[in-house]
């Protein structure tokens, strides 16, 4: 039996602590507003942020921005034309000569130009109706540069839609470089050591891309269900045959091969130092973090300065932000939303991202680096 004592004092002991349970109840209750209030503050930002979009695409409709360009896509096309016959007139001028590397590096330049012609096709920016923008990104992607055009498109739209989104952004996924620390962290011993001087290795590497997108662009077309698997096998087998016997006939082996690496490598080069300062050094996204569009869009991107020449250099590309606000906007038409979306972004105090191409290119080096050199995993304590 228990003691008195003891009895009297355990009786004391649980009544104490009944008031401390019943206490708890109020606190327990107490969560259900906050959580309330949580959820309510979420919608409210939700709805704040599509609202936040909603009106700077109102500003962008109705200053025209979203308009078609006839007139400046006809002279586009018809620029694109000439620069192919030059092409072709260079080389019979200066067949049998070594000057025919001279004009393997111009062919480097056109190529990429059709690239951004073929880009904006992608994008529905040139012509009204699909069909038209299908055509001009077959002619100028499958038949002109030996790219697929289906291939890119499906992988150029997963992109705008998770740019810089770790596991669904194509351009940050598994390849030869490392965009995050845990990529880098979950590669053996000689990847890890390759990532450590990946900064080293970056533009080298980008005079091997046209082969990659030519390789990239083949495998499309062999896989069993490739939309439009016909016409593109058509068009990638009629600029192979018809690039590879102008360039034999014109030239010797020995000079062709030479041609053929000059040409390759440069439009490689130009066309991933083209897209490079877009993406590569801004904040990186984890599965597990929620943005809205505008957000996501404006800080993953980066705007390169310029003004037209570096319009013309870059396929427009210098203004990354405004392109993927809008992807469907026509070229010309970046430039003049560029104030109306910095100035948005100033006054809804969202950071805008713009610099200079060459430190731009600094910029992505060092996020190269620092995720090759000194990863740090996402969920580190």
């Amino acid at each position: 039996m228990t003691p008195p004592a003891e009895s009297s004092a355990a009786a004391t002991a649980a009544a104490a602590t009944l008031p401390a349970t019943a206490a708890t109840l109020p606190a327990t209750a107490a969560t259900l507003p906050a959580t309330a209030a949580t959820s309510a503050g979420r919608r409210v930002l939700s709805e704040r942020a599509t609202s936040d979009y909603a009106a700077l695409s109102r500003m962008v409709k109705d200053a025209g921005l979203l308009d078609r360009r006839r007139s400046y896509y006809r002279w586009r096309l018809v620029l694109n034309a000439v620069l192919v016959a030059v092409a072709g007139a260079a080389i019979y001028f200066a067949r049998g000569t070594w000057w025919e590397l001279i004009v393997a590096a111009y062919f480097g330049i056109v190529s990429t130009q059709l690239a951004f012609t073929g880009h904006e096709a992608g994008h529905r920016q040139i012509f009204r109706t699909r069909q038209a923008n299908e055509l001009a990104g077959y002619v100028h992607g499958n038949l002109m540069i030996g790219l697929s055009y289906d291939w890119w498109v499906d992988k150029h739209n997963r992109h705008h839609r998770n740019p810089n989104q770790i596991d669904t952004d194509p351009d940050v996924g598994t390849g030869v470089l490392v965009f995050s620390d845990d990529a880098t962290i979950a590669r053996g011993r000689v990847g890890r050591f390759f990532a450590r001087k990946q900064a080293f290795f970056f533009f080298p590497l980008l005079m091997l891309e046209s082969l990659n997108l030519h390789v990239a662009s083949i495998r499309n077309v062999v896989r069993t269900g490739a939309r439009n698997r016909g016409i593109e096998a058509v068009l990638l087998a009629a600029h192979e045959i018809g690039y590879l016997t102008l360039v034999f006939l014109a030239m010797s082996p020995v000079q062709a091969l030479a041609f053929i690496v000059i040409h390759q490598a440069l439009f490689g080069m130009y066309l991933g130092c083209s897209f490079a300062p877009n993406h590569k050094g801004m904040r990186m996204l984890t599965p597990e973090e929620s943005m809205d569009f505008l957000r996501r869009q404006v800080l993953t991107s980066r705007n390169v300065r310029g003004g037209a020449f570096m319009g013309a250099l870059l396929g427009g590309l210098n203004w990354q932000i405004e392109h993927h606000l809008f992807p469907s906007m026509p070229r010309p038409n970046l430039r003049r939303a560029r104030t109306l979306v910095r100035q948005f972004c100033l006054d809804n105090g969202l950071p805008y991202a713009e610099t200079s191409l060459f430190r731009s290119y600094a910029l992505a080096l060092h996020h190269l680096h620092q995720v090759g050199a000194n990863p740090l995993p996402t969920h580190a304590f």
